[in-house]
């Protein structure tokens, strides 16, 4: 998938009016799949209890809207789907000022924009509408309408396993609830997409490849809940107990849509696979500055995949991290923050993850001592300053092939990239001077 088509793909999916439940869910599922026609949608029932959690109900709006005191229709939800409260029960009645202005959400700083406002687990109504439109009401009578449906329904969710040679996995997770907001919903299941398509095409693959698009929060817990599929089906296990048996390494795609920066959202104690080749891949392979966030810093399914006691090794990916760019949950967050450009590199930076992770290894040296390199043609048979130089890498890894460091760890310990150290391996063991080591 091309930088191009992931940003029209983004656009068609950004209009669509999404929750936790309900039609946009399905529809975004929908164009997914059509996308990738292996993936798998499945549903469960309202009322579902799915660890310390229960599934509500599933939410449907029709239209929302208020007529002010002078008969002008504001609050639109036919015209931009963030002016509804999400998950608003039904209400048409006259309101005084003081009366609808307790259902009004604005943001005093932002006073341009409408913000993005939910109550999944409390019924309650309201609108969103800028500060500054909220500023110019006056005193008067206004009909608040709210079109919507609470009722037992079905919480869906996607999942697909591309098979490797290991039934060892790689698992990415992204989320598909937030409605019209381009780079904080929409970029996550598009980059999600793209790789998938790129999995497929590599001729040959070590691991197993597992992606999850669900509902935020709800949605992961959900999953980890059910019982074990691909692989796991009959064996009395749930997602979470096969998942964490099988992954080694997973990664929650997340506003990955802008060209600002590149992020990584830690691991709880920040020393799983998932931490160190993300931060290889970042501070290798990009050339703008990255930032390092903590697990304290979390605010997406990071929360639940590493939860005490579930422990996917898990880091999020971002380009701008959620809840730190300043149109992050409002009406600014549409088609022109995010770019073909910004899609390109996130991609990119995740390809080669999954570069890294395919082709990290650990080896020992085959025999004892420092090998004679020049006879094997691995360095010139003339010695100077400058071919000391170059070969300093070569050497440096025949140092610590000693079965106590992955390729990550070389990679760290000497300075060059992971792709550098995996050449340097083959050259290595193609001259039969290391050998793989077998750690399970």
């Amino acid at each position: 998938m091309t930088a191009d088509e992931m940003y029209a793909l983004c656009a068609e999916l950004f209009p669509i009016n999404r929750s936790l439940t309900g039609e946009g869910v399905r529809a975004t599922l929908d164009i997914l799949k059509r996308e990738c026609p292996i993936l798998e949608i499945k549903e469960v029932k309202s009322g579902t209890q799915v660890m310390d959690w229960t599934i509500p109900k599933e939410w449907e709006c029709e239209d929302a809207y208020i007529i002010t005191p002078d008969g002008e229709k504001i609050a639109d939800f036919k015209e931009r789907n963030l002016h509804v409260l999400g998950y608003s029960v039904p209400v048409d009645k006259e309101f005084t000022l003081e009366e609808i202005s307790e259902h009004l959400y604005s943001l005093s700083d932002q006073p341009e924009v409408i913000p993005y406002v939910t109550s999944y687990y409390k019924e309650r109504f309201g609108w969103a509408i800028t500060h500054r439109q909220r500023e110019g009401l006056k005193e008067g009578s206004y009909r608040g309408v709210i079109k919507s449906r609470l009722f037992d329904g079905v919480l869906n969710y996607a999942e697909c396993l591309i098979p490797g040679e290991s039934d060892e996995e790689i698992f990415f997770t992204t989320y598909v609830c937030h409605p019209s907001m381009a780079n904080n919903e929409c970029s996550g299941p598009v980059l999600a997409a793209a790789l998938i398509k790129y999995i497929q095409s590599l001729e040959h693959r070590r691991y197993s490849y597992r992606f999850v698009f669900a509902p935020e929060t709800i949605g992961a817990i959900t999953y980890l809940s059910r019982p074990a599929s691909f692989g796991g089906e009959g064996s009395g296990l749930n997602n979470m107990e096969y998942m964490q048996r099988h992954v080694i390494a997973g990664f929650n795609l997340s506003c990955v849509g802008d060209d600002r920066d590149y992020s990584i959202i830690r691991s709880r104690y920040g020393d799983t696979l998932a931490d160190k080749v993300l931060l290889n891949v970042l501070k290798y392979h990009t050339k703008d500055k990255f930032s390092d966030y903590p697990y304290l810093k979390r605010g997406s399914d990071e929360r639940q995949y590493q939860a005490p006691g579930v422990d996917i090794p898990l880091v999020g990916f971002c380009r701008s991290k959620y809840h730190d760019f300043p149109e992050y949950h409002t009406s600014a967050d549409d088609m022109d923050l995010v770019s073909p450009a910004g899609f390109e590199g996130s991609f990119k930076v995740m390809t080669e993850c999954i570069r890294a992770l395919e082709a990290n290894r650990t080896y020992t040296l085959t025999c004892f001592g420092e090998p004679q390199l020049g006879k094997r043609g691995l360095v010139p048979t003339i010695s100077s300053k400058e071919t000391y130089r170059q070969t300093l890498h070569l050497k440096d890894m025949i140092a610590y092939c000693d079965g106590r460091n992955d390729l990550l760890g070389i990679s760290e310990i000497i300075g060059a990239s992971l792709d550098e150290c995996a050449t340097l391996a083959q050259k290595l063991k193609d001259a039969g001077l290391i050998k793989e080591i077998i750690t399970k």
